[in-house]
């Protein structure tokens, strides 16, 4: 018997397991597979409507009594560079760009590993080993680049961004960079160099993924003009992030079977 794939995405919702967030709240994620011919046309969809994407998975903040979460998003024709992103491109006018297809390397893992054991050594990430490493960059059924940053005199990789090429923009999916180097904010500029490249290509967007008001690790994001939070069912641009608080009311996420009945999918009918 030949078994297909459903020809509409099934939604699925994880088990709650405490939110890396915000201290004492549980998180849990509305998400469904990535995978078959029209993987693309869901990916775009689903991206402009607050998803994110892990491998061959789109998943989407879904706690029961939260909704603090907020995807993000710049709107790059709406960007100014403030001062200290301009110092932050200043000093890294010697690093060089290169863009190559999802691949891993030792090389990367090696950053990636520094990288987790400096900054995020109790979370979910940091026990990934190597072969983990490589599905996360190399699981991808849609068009995905791995954008790396070298010094130029040393070649030295101290920059990676896993990073979506959408119908809309850009999506970085995940970075990591050196962390013994705070003088050159490269997580700053490796944000600031995908809006370039998103301008140069004519793309509207950069996706950041959530941002969580009150969050110190999400605060960055907040700092970048031209901001979009997805709210409501919808992109609204962010003025003051100080007009933002995480909303923890016990009513304030709607029920699963209302959020996959609003949530749009793609046409995939044939043309021909």
């Amino acid at each position: 018997m030949r078994h297909t794939l459903p020809i509409a995405p099934q939604f699925y919702v994880t088990a709650p397991q405490p939110c890396p967030y915000l201290d004492g709240r549980m998180e849990r994620k509305l998400f469904t597979a990535l995978q078959g011919d029209n993987a693309e046309k869901l990916n775009n969809s689903l991206s402009q409507q607050g998803f994110r994407r892990s491998q061959n998975v789109l998943y989407r903040p879904s706690c029961a009594d939260c909704s603090a979460c907020l995807s993000a998003r710049i709107d790059v024709s709406a960007f100014s560079p403030r001062k200290s992103q301009r110092r932050a491109n200043k000093r890294n006018t010697d690093l060089v760009r290169r863009a190559t297809s999802p691949w891993a390397s030792e090389e990367q893992y090696e950053l990636f590993r520094t990288y987790l054991d400096s900054r995020h050594a109790d979370g979910g990430m940091a026990d990934m080993d190597v072969f983990e490493f490589a599905a996360m960059i190399e699981e991808t059924p849609i068009r995905s680049r791995v954008i790396e940053y070298t010094k130029e005199d040393s070649r030295t990789l101290i920059g990676v961004s896993l990073t979506d090429v959408l119908s809309d923009g850009l999506s970085m999916v995940y970075s990591f960079y050196a962390p013994d180097m705070p003088q050159r904010s490269l997580g700053t500029y490796m944000i600031l160099d995908h809006i370039r490249i998103a301008q140069d290509a004519n793309l509207p967007y950069v996706y950041l993924g959530y941002w969580v008001p009150g969050s110190q690790k999400m605060g960055y994001k907040s700092k970048f003009a031209g901001l979009e939070v997805y709210m409501g069912g919808k992109w609204q641009k962010m003025s003051d992030p100080q007009n933002f608080e995480p909303n923890t009311h016990p009513l304030s996420t709607d029920p699963i079977a209302e959020q996959v009945a609003n949530i749009s999918l793609p046409d995939t009918r044939s043309t021909r």
